[in-house]
């Protein structure tokens, strides 16, 4: 497979490193990368607003006038598929990764064979991302890739999915969720919801980025964390 994957971070030393650790990760599992370094998050976005097709972020998260997190949720909200991963010397982010659906913490100084893991995780979940539902509705067929979907409800004897664009069509849950795969969790009887979409739970409801609201069962707030911690 070939990546393109920015390595952001405001230390050349530590961008050169995290840059040749890529190199070699890709080396060993033979694909093919492009890799390109940014000295802050302004240049990044900079220039992704000309090249905005990178696969795998490799971010710092204290860097100068725009930190890490602030640059990841700027940059989430045109893309859902690149893969986030912070580079950090703290852990009191942590937590912030819920907002941009962060692939991974990984922190300084970082150890080779961990990061390999980690980006062995972001290649698969890019394959993932490649995958498309076929719906036929309205006298027409839609194609809706799967990473697109935010979450489904049901009414009656038709599910709405929640995607790029919502689609109604007449089918059960159950149908719909053996289609999908392990980023989504089914919500009591009546919703299925994409883990990484989830920015907070409470015990009442689930809110995802988006700004969507799914009422959570009685119940089901252990079940939901579990599946999200088990998720990363």
């Amino acid at each position: 497979m070939n990546y393109k994957i920015a390595v952001c971070d405001d230390s050349e030393a530590d961008r050169r490193y995290i840059a040749n650790l890529a190199a070699g990760w890709a080396a060993r599992a033979g694909h093919t990368v492009q890799i390109a370094s940014f000295a802050s998050a302004e240049s990044f976005l900079f220039h992704y607003a000309e090249e905005n097709d990178y696969d795998i972020l490799l971010l710092d998260i204290e860097m100068g006038a725009m930190d890490g997190v602030t640059m990841a949720k700027k940059l989430r909200q045109e893309n859902e598929s690149v893969q986030i991963i912070f580079i950090t010397g703290y852990s009191d982010y942590i937590s912030e990764g819920y907002e941009v659906a962060a692939l991974h913490y990984l922190m300084k100084p970082v150890r080779e064979e961990k990061f390999c893991s980690v980006l062995d995780r972001a290649a698969q979940r890019l394959s993932r991302n490649e995958k498309v539902l076929h719906f036929e509705s309205g006298g027409e067929m839609l194609r809706v890739p799967v990473y697109q979907i935010r979450y489904a409800d049901v009414s009656g004897n038709y599910v709405t999915v929640h995607a790029g664009l919502d689609v109604t069509v007449k089918m059960t849950l159950g149908e719909l969720a053996r289609q999908l795969d392990e980023r989504f969790y089914r919500v009591g009887r009546s919703a299925i919801v994409n883990l990484t979409q989830i920015s907070r739970v409470t015990k009442t409801d689930i809110y995802l980025s988006d700004g969507s609201v799914i009422p959570l069962p009685r119940g089901a707030y252990d079940g939901v964390n579990r599946a999200i911690i088990n998720m990363r």
